[in-house]
């Protein structure tokens, strides 16, 4: 299920990699330690919730490859809190971790921590989201961000035939957490697409809410959006209905179904609208099937934990990374080099092809 990043296993190899690794920094401030002694050395790993079936599958797409790689790991979620998170990459910078792979909570909160992991010597791959405001991040492994917002406004526009000259249509919007550095590219890849349909009134914001700091999420959290969207129903379409809900993540949409569904949206006389998300979670690709939720932005986190493995072993082994960016994401300290891979649309009509056949989903899984 993954293709695996082929890694040089002969005797000239291995003494290369420990030659340069012995030119890099002191581990804790004593000697050197060189890359031979790594292997079987523990990495840490930060995620930032279980309630979301995505994280709980990168940690543990994170743990197998280390493992693979012949590492140690310890996995801890954060479980949405920004101190907590805080307190459990100290923990780990005590226990003596070789390395950190760090979904951050709030991407402002991890500079002293970092500082600490920094002076002991400690790489931290950013995963995912762009840890802001330090120098100690060494890389970021992540997907297109940008491209997904695409996507997922692509969607809309081919859905509603907006370029086929149809319309007016009504459109809500929704961002992701305001401390997560993703949501303005989603966001911004997003309106880049619609805003000429809005600027024409093709698309109509009801609500009037189309700033990015009007439509954020905080925490990502679906009840949230299920509050806001049953706002919204409630001051805007009390005539009228919702032709389209721009939603950034999976968890967003099904909060936004819960309230249409509550506002008599799902007959035949009053359909759902076409509902965008990301992350292809299992309940929100059933929905897909189901005819639900519209759409969806698939990021196979199998091959980022890949990347932000490999990354790091690259790292503890003296080698240079694979990035494929090293322009785009500044954190206003530095420009973290990065790897991004690439996002693909699923709906209804490529769900089989795209996350069946590549095995990221059984359709037994999607069938219970």
């Amino acid at each position: 299920m993954r293709n695996r990043r082929a890694f040089l296993t002969t005797a000239a190899a291995v003494s290369l990699a420990l030659v340069l690794s012995a030119c890099g920094q002191d581990s804790e401030g004593g000697s050197k330690e060189k890359a031979g002694d790594l292997k079987g050395a523990t990495i840490g790993i930060a995620m930032p919730t279980k309630s979301s079936e995505r994280w709980i599958s990168d940690g543990d797409n994170v743990v197998k490859n280390l493992r693979a790689k012949g590492y140690k790991t310890k996995l801890v979620f954060g479980e949405d809190d920004p101190d907590t998170q805080v307190s459990q990459i100290e923990n780990l910078i005590t226990q003596g971790v070789k390395g950190l792979i760090i979904a951050a909570i709030d991407n402002k909160s991890l500079n002293n921590v970092l500082q600490e992991a920094a002076d002991a010597g400690i790489p931290v791959i950013a995963y995912d989201r762009l840890i802001l405001g330090t120098k100690n991040v060494d890389y970021y492994a992540s997907f297109d961000n940008q491209k997904v917002g695409e996507l997922q406004a692509s969607y809309i526009v081919d859905k509603l035939g907006l370029k086929e000259g149809k319309g007016p249509f009504t459109i809500e919007l929704f961002a992701g957490s305001n401390d997560d550095n993703n949501t303005k590219y989603f966001f911004n890849g997003a309106m880049s697409v619609l805003k000429p349909y809005l600027d024409s009134k093709k698309l109509v914001v009801k609500s009037g809410q189309t700033q990015l700091n009007q439509v954020t999420t905080l925490r990502w959290d679906g009840a949230t959006a299920q509050r806001r969207m049953d706002d919204i129903l409630t001051s805007s379409y009390k005539t009228g209905r919702v032709d389209a809900v721009l939603s950034p993540y999976d968890g967003i949409s099904i909060g936004v179904l819960s309230a249409l569904k509550s506002d008599g949206y799902g007959t035949a006389a009053k359909p759902l609208p076409v509902i965008t998300g990301q992350d292809a979670e299992l309940a929100s690709v059933k929905s897909i099937i189901a005819g639900e939720q519209t759409q969806t932005v698939y990021k196979d986190t199998r091959k980022l934990a890949e990347v932000a493995s490999t990354m790091l072993d690259d790292v503890l082994n003296g080698r240079k990374p694979e990035v494929n960016d090293t322009s785009t994401y500044d954190n206003g300290t530095k420009v973290v080099p990065a790897y991004l891979l690439q996002p693909v649309s699923v709906d209804k009509s490529n769900y089989e092809e795209v996350l069946v056949k590549s095995g990221y989903y059984t359709e037994a899984e999607l069938r219970k």
